[in-house]
C-alpha cells in the first residue's frame, strides 16, 4: 500500500522543495493513522514469522535476567538506590541504614501501571532522610509529574505538580520543600510555545501547586531553560540557564537566606560551566573555557572578573567529563580514547591518585557528597554488566558493593579497539567485539552502531540484547564519531552544522574497514542507530546504499527542513542549524536531510524503522515521512519496514518486556536478512 502523495511546497531562500507527506505531521489526520496502522501491522506480522524470533526472544529473556542496581546515593547516613530483580518491568527504589544491612524497598514503580509503562525518571532525597520526591512519567513521553513520598510512613503527601520536563528537584536545606522547574499549563501559550517559557518554584510540602513560589523567569527570552542547584553548605541557590543542546550556558545565584534577586555570575553563554559544589566562599566549576577537553576553575562571587578565576586542575590530554566533590577533595572522571580514567585531586589542584578501574570501559556516574568519606562509582563495558564499587578515601581501597552474575560466559569473547581514517585521514576509535578464535573470510554477520552528535560520548556499555548476537556468531562493532565528546569540544564542532557530513563520512569509514579487513562484506553488514543515530544511519543508507545489507533507523530525526518546529526540536538548532534562518544553513541542511534525499528507482538496502506513538521528542512524523518516501521511490524488492510502538516514547523508561520484544524485532529481522 502506498500513501497518499500532497502538493505541498515551500520556498527556501528561492528554492521550491516539495513535501508529499505533509499530512503525515498531523498524527490525528485519518491518512496518518491508517497508513501507520497497516504498514505496523504488517511489520508485526513479517517479524512474527521469522523462524528464529521465538527462540531469540526465550534467550533475551534468560540472558536480561540477572539483578541490576543502580548506583547508590547517601543521605542523612543512609544508602538509597533503585534495583530491578531481574526481570521486573521498572526499578524500584530502596533504602538500607548501613553497608551491610538488608534493603528495604520504599516505592515501587511497578505498581504505576500494570503493564510498567508508567516509569519513575527521577528522584531527590530530603536532606533529612524523610521524605522522596520524584517524578513519573507516562508511556515514555518526556513530560513529568511530581510527586512527594513520605518515606517513614510509606504514604504519598498527596502533593502533585503537573508541566514539568527535565527538572531537578533539590530541596531547600531546612527540608520543607524543593525548588523545581516547569512549562505552561497546555491551553495557555500557542501549542508551538509549549516548551518554552519555563519558570522556576519552590514548592513547600503539604501544600497545592497553584501556591507554589515563583523564583525566576526571562518572558524576554522564552527558549531559556533552567536547572536548580542549592549548593552543600546550604547558602546559596544557583540557577544553570541554558539554550537548547548546545554545551553552553550562563550561571546565576542568590543567597538562599535573602531571597533577593539573582546575580549574574557568569553571564556570556560562552562555554560549559557546570557547578561541582561552593565551598570556603569559591564556587568550583568543571568548564570548557579555554580548554575545549574540560578544565576545573573556582571563582569567588565577590570577585567574580575572569582574571581573578583560579586555575585548579589545568586541561589534560584526556576529556573531563564529570567533577564531584567528595571528602573535601574533587572525584574527576575522564576520558582516553573512549575509555574512563578516575583521576583525585586536592581542592587546590594537588594530583592525589588514580583509582584502580576493572579495565577499558566505562565509569557512567560517581556519587557522593563534599562530607562523605567514600564515593560510589558505576562501571561497564560490551562484555561486563555494570558493578557497582566503593571508594574508601581513609584507606584508599576499592571494593564492590554490587557485582551481577549472567548466563553468558563472558570470557569467551574479546573486545578490541582499533583506529581507523575517514575521508579526511582523521583517526576515529572503533570497538569491535567478537567471539575469540572468530575467522576474519568476510563472512561474519556485524552490527555497526553509531551516533555521532550532540557532544555525547558513545563509550563502552553492556546491554543483553547483544549478547545472543555474539553467541550466534556476530559481530558488534561501535564507532566513536565527531560530533561526540570523545576528545572534546573541538570534536564536537567538528561534526556539527555545517561539518555535519563528517560525522557519515566517519560512520561510512568505520564500513569500509570491516569490509577492508576481512571481518564482513556488504551483504553481511548491518548499521543501528537511534534518534541522532537515527538520522546517522538514514542519511548513511541513501548515500551509500550498496555498503550495507540492512538498516535498522531508530526513532530517527530524517526531516531536517522542518524537525525545529515540533516539541523538542527547536533545542537543536544549535546542533544541527536551521533551514528557515539562511540559505546557507538551508543548503547544509537540504544536501543531506533523508527525506529529501531519497532517488527514485535506487535500490536501498533492507530496511526497519521504529518509532512510538508517544514520542514527543523526536515525532513519529520523521519516520512516517521516510518510510513513505522510500516505498513510493525505491528500486528493487528489498523492504521497507515501519513499526509504530504503542504505548512507548523515545525510549526512557521503557519497561523490560518491551526492551525484550524491542531486541527481538531487531534481531530477528537482522537474522533473517544478513542470513545468520
Amino acid at each position: 500500500m502506498l500513501p497518499f502523495k500532497s502538493k505541498s511546497v515551500d520556498d527556501y531562500h528561492g528554492t521550491l522543495v516539495g513535501d508529499p507527506f505533509r499530512y503525515m505531521e498531523n498524527p490525528s489526520d485519518a491518512r496518518t493513522v491508517n497508513w501507520a496502522q497497516t504498514q505496523t501491522k504488517i511489520t508485526r506480522k513479517y517479524l512474527d514469522s521469522i523462524p528464529a524470533r521465538g527462540n531469540l526472544r526465550s534467550r533475551l529473556l534468560k540472558l536480561w535476567n540477572y539483578p541490576k542496581i543502580y548506583i547508590p546515593k547517601q543521605t542523612a547516613g543512609k544508602y538509597f538506590f533503585q534495583r530491578n530483580l531481574g526481570l521486573e518491568n521498572q526499578a524500584a527504589v530502596y533504602v538500607q541504614d548501613t553497608l551491610d544491612s538488608s534493603p528495604v524497598k520504599i516505592l515501587d514503580p511497578n505498581a504505576f501501571s500494570e503493564d510498567g509503562t508508567t516509569a519513575l525518571t527521577n528522584l531527590s532525597i530530603s536532606p533529612d532522610g524523610k521524605y522522596l520526591a520524584y517524578t513519573r512519567s507516562d508511556s515514555g513521553s518526556d513530560w513529568q509529574e511530581i510527586r512527594v513520598l513520605d518515606i517513614a510512613a510509606g504514604q504519598e503527601l498527596g502533593d502533585v505538580i503537573q508541566w514539568c520536563k527535565f527538572t531537578s528537584l533539590p530541596w531547600a536545606p531546612d527540608n520543607s520543600g524543593f525548588f523545581y522547574t516547569r512549562f505552561p499549563k497546555p491551553g495557555t501559550v500557542a501549542p508551538e510555545d509549549a516548551s518554552n517559557y519555563s519558570k522556576v518554584y519552590f514548592h513547600r510540602l503539604g501544600t497545592k501547586q497553584s501556591e507554589d513560589q515563583l523564583i525566576y523567569e526571562r518572558p524576554d527570552y522564552k527558549e531559556m531553560g533552567f536547572s536548580t542547584k542549592v549548593t552543600h553548605d546550604g547558602v546559596y541557590l544557583v540557577l544553570e540557564i541554558w539554550i537548547g543542546t548546545e554545551p553552553k550556558n550562563r550561571v546565576y545565584y542568590r543567597k538562599l537566606s535573602d531571597g533577593g534577586s539573582f546575580a549574574s555570575l557568569l553571564d556570556e553563554h560562552d562555554a560549559l560551566y557546570s557547578l561541582i559544589d561552593c565551598t570556603n566562599g569559591l564556587f568550583y566549576f568543571h568548564t570548557t573555557k579555554d580548554a575545549p577537553k574540560g578544565r576545573v576553575i573556582a571563582i569567588d562571587p565577590e570577585n567574580p572578573a575572569t582574571e581573578m578565576w583560579q586555575e585548579v586542575v589545568m586541561e589534560d590530554e584526556a576529556v573531563l567529563e564529570q567533577v564531584i566533590m567528595v571528602n573535601r577533595k574533587l572525584v574527576a572522571v575522564y576520558l582516553k580514547d573512549g575509555s574512563s580514567v578516575i583521576k583525585l585531586f586536592e581542592l587546590d589542584g594537588t594530583f592525589l591518585d588514580t583509582v584502580s578501574l576493572p579495565g577499558p570501559g566505562t565509569v557512567a556516574e560517581v556519587s557522593g557528597k563534599p562530607d562523605d568519606k567514600e564515593f560510589f562509582f558505576s562501571f561497564t563495558s560490551y562484555l561486563h554488566p555494570t558493578c557497582v564499587y566503593r571508594y574508601e578515601f581513609s584507606t584508599g581501597r576499592t571494593t564492590v558493593f554490587f557485582e551481577p552474575k549472567l548466563d553468558f560466559e563472558t570470557d569467551q569473547y574479546k573486545t578490541k579497539q582499533v583506529f581507523y581514517p575517514s575521508k579526511d585521514g582523521t583517526k576515529i576509535p572503533l570497538f569491535i567485539t567478537f567471539k575469540k578464535g572468530i575467522e576474519l573470510n568476510g563472512e561474519n554477520p556485524t552490527v555497526l552502531y553509531g551516533y555521532g552528535g550532540f557532544n555525547i560520548s558513545i563509550t563502552p556499555s553492556f546491554n543483553p540484547a547483544n549478547l545472543a548476537w555474539l553467541e550466534a556468531g556476530g559481530i558488534y562493532a561501535v564507532a566513536c564519531l565527531r560530533g561526540g565528546n570523545e576528545y572534546g569540544e573541538e570534536w564536537h564542532q567538528a561534526g556539527m552544522g555545517p561539518r555535519k557530513q563528517n560525522v557519515f563520512d566517519d560512520f561510512i569509514g568505520a564500513a569500509e574497514w570491516l569490509i577492508d579487513k576481512k571481518y564482513t562484506k556488504p551483504s553481511k553488514l548491518a548499521i543501528m542507530g537511534r534518534s541522532n543515530g537515527g538520522l546517522l544511519t538514514a542519511a548513511c543508507m541513501i548515500q551509500r546504499p550498496e555498503l550495507f545489507g540492512a538498516v535498522i533507523s531508530w526513532v530517527p530525526v530524517t526531516d531536517m527542513l522542518r524537525y525545529h518546529l515540533f516539541t523538542a526540536g527547536r533545542y537543536w538548532i544549535g546542533e544541527y542549524g536551521n533551514a528557515e534562518a539562511s540559505l546557507e544553513e538551508f543548503q547544509t541542511l537540504y544536501k543531506y536531510s533523508p527525506v529529501h534525499n531519497i532517488k527514485f528507482g535506487t535500490v536501498y538496502p533492507p530496511v526497519l524503522i521504529l518509532t512510538a506513538e508517544s514520542d514527543d521528542r523526536v515525532v513519529p512524523m520523521h519516520s512516517l515521512k521516510f518510510a513513505a518516501a522510500l516505498k513510493t521511490a525505491s528500486g528493487g524488492d528489498n523492504p521497507v519496514h515501519l513499526y509504530v510502538e504503542s504505548k512507548a516514547g523515545h525510549g526512557a523508561g521503557k519497561p523490560t518486556n518491551k526492551l525484550i520484544d524491542e531486541a527481538a524485532d531487531i534481531y530477528a529481522f537482522l537474522w533473517d536478512r544478513l542470513e545468520v
